[in-house]
């Protein structure tokens, strides 16, 4: 990691020669820009209520857009019109908050017209189009009464039928993998409107005319998300699409994506001397713990069988699949006190955090995730989602658990939770800049988590050499969800190739290796946003030791690069160095 400490001072350098010879900041014009933010945030607001219901702004909650041609008009339209916007602004008289979220809206503004025009995920992934999940954030919501949230929840679904009838057109020659997904999900997500909205009825102080009204749309919205699966289920594809991006739409959207200071390639290459690196650590680890666990057995003399050997040996601690979430409940507030007694960052004790089980409408891609809510719902419930295993036979059931053994799952605590991503979302819907929050930069948000992980094992937590090896293991799935995605979209990684790197290079148990594959058939650039953020993160971190010295103070470290929201690393090291 050494050699990356080189890029990271070259920001330094580079922000700090900017910073002597720009432009005098504008207050008028800084006064004038932040107009347009609040402008500009109203007018998104309108053209995707979807997104602003996500992030807690709850005006628009009875409105469903229909995905049509005249949506994808009007989304181009804004794009090109708030560009034009952002010209009248000399970005030199901004100031670093202003810089920052200006570039931030541009991204976003170019990456949406290189998502309509050139991805076109809209016509090859039918699973883009699913309305369950912001039906069933209406019900699960505490934002209002509930008779308010049902009485947006039935108009909101006057539109469904449309919705449905919408995506079919657009659909054209989809992908196999994200048809299968969007079909479970679909299906899965219907429920929402069955069980759950009668449920939530039952409570309502409605009348009986409006419950009848909402459980009549809900048959129609049910009959049109069946009906949309079982077209999908039907429909003709002699040449579907590969789920492979391709080199150049990988790149550019890895760009839009990440917005980091490296490219895709350079990314790439690091994360494979990383692996490497890695390799060389845990030899040292497992070769000293292999009497413990094997006794008198002979090593092997490959490196990485070794390796394995004690990996596969630690793996059988593990919980049960009845107790898997009740494990992890458990130790949220083990986490939470040794924080608090390290003093490593402040966790606001107000901000509750829910464990529960995955959502139907959610499962299929991750097995564990958290819901946040956004910066204008701050006291809302944020949700750690974690799969079930109902249903599995005991042989995959058991490989999961080996995955996520005694001391692996707290790791993944530590990255979902405390102080991961919930810690990093409180902090980040406190941020003064809304920009910084509803246009949250996602190697920022997943290289927080990764970089907590490290940062607990370095302070303390859990030392031995059994959690270190596991924790090394851990961050090989970080940093080999950069190779593989990389190498999957781009060199044409072939599955063979893939469980290769997954199971032997990462030590990755069979149903984990599976789970990645699939994941990486149904997304694009995302898995590489864990190895860049926390690489970011990290060499800023040891790059401020190294010119504070003595003065280095970690909490206030954490506190201060978590205040500037979930904004870009480069530019949180741009304003942190600023701030120096």
């Amino acid at each position: 990691m050494k050699k990356l400490f080189v890029s990271v001072f070259a920001v330094s350098l580079l922000f700090s020669c900017n910073k002597s010879s720009k432009t005098a900041v504008d207050k008028a014009l800084n006064e004038k820009f932040d107009h347009y933010k609040n402008n500009f945030v109203d007018n998104l607001w309108k053209l995707y209520p979807g997104w602003a219901s996500g992030v807690g702004f709850h005006k628009y909650d009875s409105l469903l857009v229909v995905p049509n041609a005249d949506q994808r008009k009007k989304e181009l339209d804004f794009a090109n019109t708030q560009l034009d916007s952002l010209k009248n602004y000399n970005f030199e008289s901004l100031s670093d908050n202003n810089k920052t979220d200006f570039q931030m809206i541009k991204n976003q503004l170019e990456g949406t017209i290189f998502s309509i025009n050139e991805l076109k995920s809209s016509e090859w992934n039918p699973a883009e189009y699913n309305v369950c999940g912001v039906f069933a954030e209406i019900l699960n919501g505490k934002y209002d009464s509930l008779d308010i949230r049902l009485h947006a929840f039935n108009i909101k679904m006057n539109n469904i039928p449309a919705y449905y009838e919408a995506a079919k057109k657009n659909i054209k020659n989809p992908t196999i993998e994200h048809t299968d997904l969007a079909i479970d999900q679909n299906i899965g997500g219907s429920a929402v409107f069955e069980g759950e909205l009668n449920d939530a009825l039952s409570k309502s102080k409605l009348s009986q005319a409006e419950k009848k009204e909402i459980q009549d749309k809900a048959k129609v919205s049910v009959k049109a998300i069946k009906d949309y699966a079982e077209w999908l289920k039907n429909m003709p594809n002699k040449t579907p699409r590969s789920f492979r991006l391709g080199a150049d739409l990988f790149a550019k959207k890895f760009n839009y994506d990440i917005q980091s200071s490296y490219s895709a390639d350079e990314i790439y290459k690091i994360a494979v001397d990383h692996k490497n690196d890695l390799h060389d650590k845990m030899f040292v680890l497992a070769d000293k713990l292999w009497k413990k666990y094997n006794e008198n057995k002979p090593k092997p003399a490959d490196k990485l069988d070794l390796i394995k050997q004690v990996i596969d040996k630690i793996s059988l601690q593990h919980t049960t699949p009845e107790k898997f979430q009740s494990e992890i409940e458990k130790q949220i507030p083990e986490l939470t006190a040794y924080v608090k007694a390290k003093d490593l960052l402040y966790i606001d004790p107000s901000k509750p955090l829910v464990v529960r089980k995955e959502p139907a409408y959610m499962a299929g891609v991750a097995g564990a995730s958290i819901s946040a809510p956004g910066p204008y719902d701050k006291n809302a419930n944020t949700y750690y989602n974690v799969g079930s295993m109902s249903g599995w036979n005991a042989e995959n059931a058991e490989s999961y658990l080996r995955e996520y053994n005694d001391y692996i799952l707290q790791i993944l605590n530590i990255h979902e939770a405390i102080p991961g991503h919930y810690t990093q979302l409180v902090y980040s819907n406190q941020s003064p800049s809304i920009i910084k929050s509803i246009l949250g930069n996602g190697a920022m948000v997943e290289g927080w988590a990764v970089y907590a992980e490290k940062m607990m094992l370095e302070s303390g937590y859990k030392n031995s050499d059994e959690m270190w090896l596991m924790y090394y293991k851990w961050n090989l799935r970080t940093t080999c969800n950069t190779i593989l995605d990389y190498s999957v979209h781009t060199k044409d990684m072939a599955k063979e190739d893939a469980m290769i790197l997954l199971t032997r290079e990462a030590f990755q148990q069979q149903a984990e290796a599976e789970g990645k594959w699939k994941r990486v058939t149904l997304s694009q650039v995302q898995l590489c946003s864990y190895f860049t953020g926390y690489t970011e993160i990290y060499n800023l971190r040891e790059e401020l030791k190294k010119k504070e010295g003595d003065k280095f103070n970690l909490k206030k470290f954490h506190e201060k690069f978590l205040s500037f929201g979930s904004a870009p690393v480069k530019y949180i090291i741009e304003l942190m160095l600023s701030e120096e």
